[in-house]
This record gives C-alpha cells, sequence and structure tokens, in this order.
C-alpha cells in the first residue's frame, strides 16, 4: 500500500498538469477570438464610415419597360401576319396586313363627294351670275310697268275729264245719252287700266325683290370663299383624309423598336378596332425598378449614380445607371387589393417604395436584358 502512493501522486500531477496546459491554450484561443472580432468589426466600423454609409442596396428589382401595345384602329380581317413572337422589328416595319377593301370602298366615296362638293360650289357661283342678271332684268321689267302706269294714268285722268265735261251738259240736252253712256264706259275701262298698271307695278317690284332675294342668298354661299375654301369642300376633303387614313391603318407598322411579344393574332382573324393583338418591348430603353425599403430612402435623391448587377449574367457584369424617380405610392398602396390598416388588429410592416433605376444604353447593347429579369441594386449616396 505504501508503494501505490508516490505511482497515484505522480499520475495525479500530470493530470493536473494537463488541464492548467488546456486551460491556458483555451484561454489563448479565447484571446484570439476576441482579438479577431474586435478586428472584424474596426474592419466593419472602418468600411462603413468611408463606404457602407454611403451606399443602400437591395435585391428586390427586376427589369421593366415601356411596352407598346399594338392595336387595330379598324375592324377589319387580318390577311397577312408579318411578325412572330421573339421577333425584333424596327419602327415602320409592317406587322400585320387588314383586308383594305371596305376601306377602299370608302375612300372612293369621299374621293366623289369631294369631286360633287366643288361642282356644286362652280354651280353656285354660275348660278350667282345669272341671279345677278335676273335682277337687272326685273329692274327693266319695273321701269316699263311705271311708263305703262303713266300712260293708263294719263288715260284716266281724259277720260275722268271727258266724262264730267259731258255730264255738265247733259242735264242743256247738248250731249246724247248714247254719248254720255260711252264716256262713262271709256272712264271705266280708263280706271280698270289703271288699277291694273299699277298691280303690274307691284308685280314687277315683287319679283325683283324675290330675284334680289335669291341673289342674296346664294351671293351668302359664296361670297368670300373660293373653291379650296368653301366650307363644304373643305368637309369633303376632310371626309376624303380620314378615309385615306382608315385605308393606310388597313396596314399595321411597328410604333418602336423592339422585340414582339404576346401575339394574338393570326391570318383570317377578324381584329376589332381597339383590341390589342401584339406588344413590343423596347429592349434598348429598359429601366430597372429597384424596390427599396423606405428607411433606405432618406439621403437618395434623383440623378444619384448607381450599380445594377443581373442574376441571368452574374457579377461579372455591372451595369451603370443613375436614379430618375421615384414611384408616388408604395407597391402595397398600388396592389390591387390594396392593405386595410384601419383595424384593430393592425401589424405594422416596412413599406418598400419603387425606385426607378435608368441604364447605360451601350452596356445594354452589349448585354441585352428582358423584362422581369431580377437584379441586385445598389445606389451611391455620395453622388460620386
Amino acid at each position: 500500500m505504501a508503494d501505490a502512493t508516490p505511482e497515484f501522486s505522480a499520475e495525479t500531477g500530470k493530470a493536473d498538469d494537463l488541464a492548467a496546459q488546456r486551460q491556458e491554450t483555451r484561454k489563448k484561443w479565447l484571446v484570439r477570438l476576441a482579438l479577431a472580432v474586435l478586428v472584424a468589426a474596426g474592419l466593419y466600423g472602418i468600411w462603413y464610415l468611408l463606404v457602407g454609409r454611403n451606399h443602400v442596396s437591395t435585391d428586390n428589382a427586376y427589369v421593366n419597360a415601356e411596352i407598346a401595345q399594338v392595336t387595330p384602329l379598324i375592324s377589319a380581317q387580318a390577311v397577312e401576319v408579318l411578325v412572330s413572337d421573339t421577333q425584333a422589328v424596327k419602327r415602320g416595319d409592317i406587322l400585320v396586313k387588314l383586308d383594305p377593301t371596305n376601306a377602299r370602298i370608302a375612300f372612293a366615296q369621299a374621293e366623289a363627294d369631294l369631286a360633287e362638293a366643288k361642282r356644286r360650289f362652280r354651280q353656285a357661283v354660275a348660278t350667282n351670275s345669272s341671279l345677278a342678271a335676273q335682277v337687272d332684268a326685273r329692274g327693266a321689267d319695273i321701269s316699263q310697268a311705271r311708263a305703262r302706269l303713266a300712260t293708263a294714268q294719263a288715260d284716266f285722268d281724259r277720260a275722268r275729264i271727258d266724262l264730267k265735261r259731258r255730264e255738265a251738259l247733259a242735264p242743256n240736252g247738248a250731249v246724247s245719252g248714247e254719248e254720255l253712256t260711252s264716256a262713262r264706259t271709256a272712264y271705266a275701262s280708263a280706271q280698270a287700266a289703271l288699277e291694273q298698271a299699277k298691280a303690274g307695278v307691284a308685280t314687277a317690284e315683287a319679283t325683283r325683290g324675290a330675284a334680289s332675294g335669291q341673289l342674296a342668298a346664294n351671293d351668302a354661299l359664296v361670297r368670300g370663299s373660293t373653291i379650296d375654301t368653301d366650307p363644304a369642300v373643305l368637309a369633303a376633303k376632310a371626309r376624303l383624309d380620314n378615309a385615306r387614313l382608315d385605308l393606310d391603318r388597313s396596314i399595321i407598322r411597328a410604333p418602336i423598336d423592339g422585340v414582339v411579344t404576346r401575339r394574338q393574332v393570326q391570318v383570317g382573324q377578324r381584329v376589332a378596332q381597339g383590341t390589342p393583338i401584339m406588344s413590343i418591348v423596347p429592349l434598348a430603353q429598359v429601366y430597372v425598378d429597384a424596390n427599396f425599403k423606405e428607411r433606405q430612402l432618406g439621403r437618395v435623391k434623383v440623378g444619384m449614380p448607381a450599380k445594377v448587377v443581373s442574376d441571368l449574367y452574374g457579377g461579372d457584369v455591372v451595369y451603370h445607371g443613375k436614379v430618375v424617380g421615384f414611384s408616388g405610392g408604395t407597391g402595397s398602396s398600388m396592389a390591387l387589393i390594396p392593405a386595410q390598416n384601419a383595424t384593430g388588429n393592425w401589424i405594422k410592416v416596412v413599406q418598400r417604395l419603387p425606385v426607378r433605376i435608368a441604364l447605360n444604353p451601350k452596356e445594354l447593347a452589349a448585354h441585352p436584358l428582358r423584362v422581369g429579369l431580377s437584379m441586385e441594386a445598389e445606389i451611391d449616396l455620395s453622388g460620386k
């Protein structure tokens, strides 16, 4: 028993030394770890002060564009479709040809209406000259009627004097009854002729008044106008222009440069006016809508530079752009069914506001993007 005690003591001493050594090693690594954490925190603090606080970023960003909707402006049957989905087109390229038959008929009718309007104007001008001549002729008729009136008045005065003279001599028997009767008959005839002459003058004056009225009415149609400025001719020209426009609209052309998408028209299909038949995406003019959290936007201003990375190309391709505007409302407020927070069970949720970033056209041409692609955006708040 006495011999075992020294061995036990030696083993216990070794265990204590090993535990102390382990504790010292652990303390050394803990110190090293604390130093590493302090260094990392210091480096992060320096990075944040120099770089981080001047940048805000988000991965909630997507490619967008002002997509052009192609809609027919007339209703007709599609007789030829010249493009398909994913096809690149230039502004002015023919997309679809519609049946132009009805438009051609309407155009021909409008041309005929214009010719008829011009013919009516020329006729009105000619009628104006004719009516002016008629007014002059009616003036001559009045002069003749007045001359006849003067003659009838003279005959009446003579017959009246003859009758009075014979009536004065009749009681003395100097005038026979037959002569007295003849004088009275002549007086009555002269009186009737006088009334007829007066009526003739009135009729001639009325006829000239009617002719003058017709001249004034016709003159109102042509006064101050030429064949090119006549209202009826201008209206016919407008109808002709409208018919020509409808005929031109039977050929549907691309409104912008871009790529055709969502084509919904087939040969033989009757398309309705105003109904979209395809869309064109302008790939050279796409932009990024980055949805930043509201607390990130306190220092963001229009014109600040931004860097954007696409998930399509990865971090090797960096797009450079600038902030061009902010949305008028948050994404939730502009949703089809906005959030209703006026309840007792309200929970605050951090909102996101879309920020539009315009991209460099040269970089877009080198690495094209498509609408809807995911992006990562970073804005430099220092403005550098």
